[in-house]
């Protein structure tokens, strides 16, 4: 993290009252906790409203948002502090490019985890999608697998779900709460499948999902809280989940060498080598010994016999 610049977190000041209160006292809990420092890796596909999210949680125009580029061009760490605590923030591009997952972009983002975090540690992933989104397919899996192969399985441990614009009137006559609950159930799955997570170990990858609305036209509580539908006001929600995750136990993802490299290429493949030299034994070379032996024996057979 040298050289990231890192300023004081004033925009905290620019929420509710009662929105403050909530964020200073899960920070505390943090400390408390002897966790000084919180740093979140935001992934998706793009335009799903990754930077904007972002920008929600700091308070302020932290990352450029254009209706004509839905993408960070390239991963962005934002850095603020207050009270001893720092928050750091890592937005990434979008990982689809020409409708495949893009290996070039993964690259570009660990690469930059390197210059940003080497031998530190990445403390949660946001993995955001749209809550509007009516289906999950065969992309969506390669995404999560994308992932997985990439940080290790691992990372959903530290993983919560973000799904935006939730602010929504669900279709086919469903209510919001049932609406909801389909499109996380099915997302919920394509992640534990991407991931390889069986139903063994569904319980121990306990992933969590919190709504968001990055609109300005996101509706109010009395306090001025921006609120979702079942009244929750969703930027202390969001937190309050990203703090359970931090304190969840489970260690958080080492940026080390390793993981910015990948498997090295002289070594990929070498597990599978026994098996291709046994199948080579047994299926080539032991049936050639054997027409060998055949033909030999033929060979010195009297020609009387």
């Amino acid at each position: 993290m040298a050289g990231q610049l890192i300023k004081e977190w004033s925009a905290i000041q620019q929420f509710p009252s009662a929105t403050q209160e909530k964020l200073v006292d899960l920070l505390g809990k943090l400390k408390n906790q002897n966790v000084n420092t919180l740093t979140i890796l935001v992934m998706g596909k793009g335009g799903v409203g990754k930077s904007s999210t972002v920008n929600s949680v700091i308070g302020e125009r932290v990352v450029t948002v254009s209706a004509f580029q839905s993408e960070t061009p390239r991963p962005v760490m934002v850095s603020r502090s207050r009270s001893g605590f720092t928050l750091n923030i890592i937005d990434t591009p979008g990982l689809v490019e020409g409708g495949y997952v893009s290996d070039q972009v993964l690259d570009t983002i660990k690469s930059s985890l390197g210059r940003f975090l080497l031998n530190k540690t990445v403390d949660v992933l946001l993995y955001v999608d749209r809550l509007d989104a009516y289906r999950v397919d065969n992309m969506d899996k390669q995404i999560v697998k994308a992932i997985s192969d990439s940080f290790g399985k691992e990372i959903w441990h530290k993983a919560v779900v973000v799904l935006t614009h939730a602010q929504l009137s669900p279709p086919d006559a469903l209510t919001y709460e049932e609406f909801f609950s389909k499109r996380w159930e099915s997302l919920l799955k394509c992640i534990r499948q991407g991931a390889r997570i069986n139903k063994n170990e569904a319980q121990q990858f306990a992933i969590p999902v919190a709504l968001v609305e990055n609109s300005g036209r996101c509706n109010k509580n009395e306090h001025d809280e921006k609120i979702l539908q079942m009244g929750t006001p969703w930027i202390p929600n969001l937190i309050h989940t990203i703090t359970d995750v931090t304190l969840n136990g489970k260690r958080g993802i080492l940026v080390d060498q390793k993981l910015i490299e990948g498997p090295n290429a002289n070594d990929r493949g070498k597990i599978y080598i026994p098996l291709i030299l046994a199948f080579q034994f047994l299926f080539i070379i032991k049936p050639i010994q054997k027409m060998i032996k055949a033909d030999v024996a033929r060979e010195n057979k009297p020609s009387w016999a």
